[in-house]
């Protein structure tokens, strides 16, 4: 059986649209992440997940310690459920949800927040907490060229050289209400940039890669250098999925962050260091044949965040060959697509699709069917399938 066979037979009790999950390619793709990570820990993104029972298994294997959660309040759920060594990555405003962390013992010892700036102290000691609470430093780790005309990577923190990152570290060292565990800086423009692009943008993205992670190694050492003058660091966190071979090569480094590679979404299939297998897809019907040539399936409007554009769309990936209208796109109830595998397709069938991105795909389905060869074998609730949306 080829993949569309074998999953059209695993759920061919289930009417779509639905999510599954191939238990065996997920496999697959952490064992990969975790011999690219060289010894040193992965902690899960679950930004990329999005489910609570995937996150337990996932944190169950070798060589994975630890959550990035995306927002304080996921992480007390999270903590409430029994997950431990929760780092938030985006800093917080949530004052019930600081108030909250102070006045528990378990969550306060087991979550960090993210800072970069004297105000986020200020309101955090503003609370009043009972609790101390533990906190990480976010830099940044984005690439300048030109004299600062160019630059590659998100724009999150505004601390970036050593001396900036020492005088912070010394000021929540003087805050009684605070203290400071860690340190992360995300080089989102090697982690989250695909270097296997044919053409001049292919050769740029790779000139500016290798640029930047030379640049990266030497300021990021000396940053957490600086910082370890002044506080007694548990970790220091970067990298991600298309990074995580040459974030851990970095000494100053302890722990990588990734999480869409377990999953293996479209976007990530455009690296050279690294190949996956698509893990999580999900199917949409067949409803309706306005041409010999051309489907409609029910649904499909899931575009992924970031900058808009074609990479934002689901990928229709089984049957091969088929693609979007290219004046209607993925729709909110309806998507035709064009292509000559549309003329083997019936009313009822199914296609097959990937997600731009890793976890928003679970912000659309209640659950997700774990599939082992042509079965399925469990169905687990999504965070949305809990009743939990947290942005």
């Amino acid at each position: 059986m080829d993949d569309r066979q074998r999953l059209d037979r695993a759920t061919a009790h289930l009417e779509p649209p639905f999510a599954v999950l191939d238990m065996d390619a997920l496999r697959s793709n952490a064992a990969a992440m975790v011999r690219r990570a060289r010894g040193k820990p992965i902690r899960v993104a679950s930004k990329s997940i999005r489910c609570r029972a995937l996150l337990e298994r996932v944190l169950a294997m070798d060589g994975v310690s630890g959550v990035m959660a995306f927002t304080l309040p996921e992480a007390l759920w999270l903590v409430s459920t029994g997950l431990r060594n929760v780092l938030v990555a985006y800093p917080t405003a949530d004052r019930t949800a600081l108030r909250a962390l102070g006045s528990d013992d378990v969550a306060a010892r087991e979550i960090t927040v993210m800072v970069d700036s004297p105000e986020h102290l200020d309101l955090i000691e503003s609370l009043r907490l009972p609790r101390r609470i533990r906190v990480c430093l976010d830099i940044d780790a984005g690439f300048t060229a030109f004299g600062g005309k160019f630059r590659a990577g998100a724009l999150r923190s505004p601390i970036r050289e050593p001396e900036q990152a020492a005088e912070i570290a010394a000021h929540i060292a003087e805050r009684p209400g605070v203290r400071l565990t860690g340190l992360m800086a995300y080089e989102a423009q090697i982690a989250g940039v695909g270097d296997d692009v044919p053409g001049p943008y292919g050769r740029a993205v790779r000139w500016m890669q290798e640029r930047s992670r030379r640049e990266l190694i030497v300021r990021r050492g000396r940053i957490v250098q600086a910082v370890r003058q002044v506080a007694d660091l548990e970790f220091v966190n970067g990298g991600g999925t298309g990074s995580i071979e040459k974030t851990t090569a970095e000494r100053a480094i302890t722990e990588v962050a990734a999480g869409s590679g377990f999953f293996h979404p479209r976007l990530f299939d455009f690296y050279r260091g690294f190949t996956g297998r698509p893990a999580a897809l999900f199917a949409l019907p067949v409803v309706r044949k306005p041409a010999p040539d051309v489907v409609t399936v029910l649904g499909g409007g899931y575009p992924a965040s970031g900058a808009p554009g074609p990479t934002r769309l689901p990928q229709p990936y089984l049957p091969p060959g088929l693609g979007y209208h290219p004046d209607e796109g993925a729709g909110e109830v309806q998507t035709p697509l064009l292509g000559e595998a549309a003329a083997d397709l019936r009313l009822g069938d199914r296609v097959w699709f990937r997600h731009a991105k890793a976890g928003e795909m679970c912000e659309r389905f209640a659950a997700l069917h774990l599939v082992e060869g042509d079965r399925v074998t469990e169905e687990v609730p999504t965070y949305r399938g809990e009743g939990m949306t947290f942005l």
